[in-house]
């Protein structure tokens, strides 16, 4: 069993291992934080993406590098709207998204797929299924991202479907660490969903 799970590691650098393991260490450290409404989760955040940005670029998964680039500056983004106080409150307490932002989010994916389908074809990377799945869960990482940003609580069941979908992928691609760390994410993701539902101010 355990050979099945790690057996592709035999050929990675102990240096990129060691970087996978902390990067994954610190995406679970951030989605946690994210469950408790901590604005740590942004900080905590950028080092698992920029890591990830890193080990993604040597792997040429540039889809999935396209994503933690802008997770990375999605997170300075939140840590800054997140930060945000009005008469000693947060100005973006959690809440339910309206209808400008739903159409907002829509266009987000769409022009995402439009992004990754042209970067894609530019790299010759629509050789695989594995591409497409990382087309559409690329489109669904985004808009998850802005809505998080925000402090939407829809932010939650867009992770859930997308780490859902991450954990076999991963798995498949040959990254055990990373697909481990897609499952614990579902996890968190559901348990947050719960947990923000009882803080929502509308």
């Amino acid at each position: 069993m355990l050979e099945l799970l790690f057996d592709q590691y035999k050929s990675y650098s102990n240096e990129h291992i060691i970087l996978e393991i902390i990067a994954v260490l610190f995406g679970i450290a951030s989605v946690i934080l994210a469950k408790k409404n901590h604005i740590w989760v942004y900080p905590t955040g950028i080092i698992s993406t920029t890591i990830f940005v890193y080990l993604l670029f040597h792997w040429e998964l540039f889809g999935d590098m396209i994503v933690n680039v802008y997770y990375s500056i999605m997170s300075v983004y939140g840590w800054y709207l997140w930060s945000l106080k009005k008469n000693g409150t947060d100005e973006f307490p959690i809440s339910k998204a309206n209808k400008e932002e739903y159409v907002t989010a829509i266009l987000l994916f769409g022009l995402t797929i439009i992004f990754v389908v042209f970067v894609y074809n530019y790299f010759s990377k629509f050789t695989s299924w594995t591409a497409y799945v990382d087309t559409f869960t690329t489109g669904l990482f985004f808009v998850g991202m802005w809505l998080m940003a925000k402090r939407k609580i829809e932010n939650w069941i867009v992770w859930i479907v997308a780490n859902i979908i991450s954990v076999p992928l991963y798995f498949y691609k040959g990254y055990t660490f990373t697909s481990f760390q897609y499952l614990i994410f579902t996890i968190i993701a559901f348990l947050a969903y719960k947990e923000w539902k009882k803080n929502l101010v509308n």
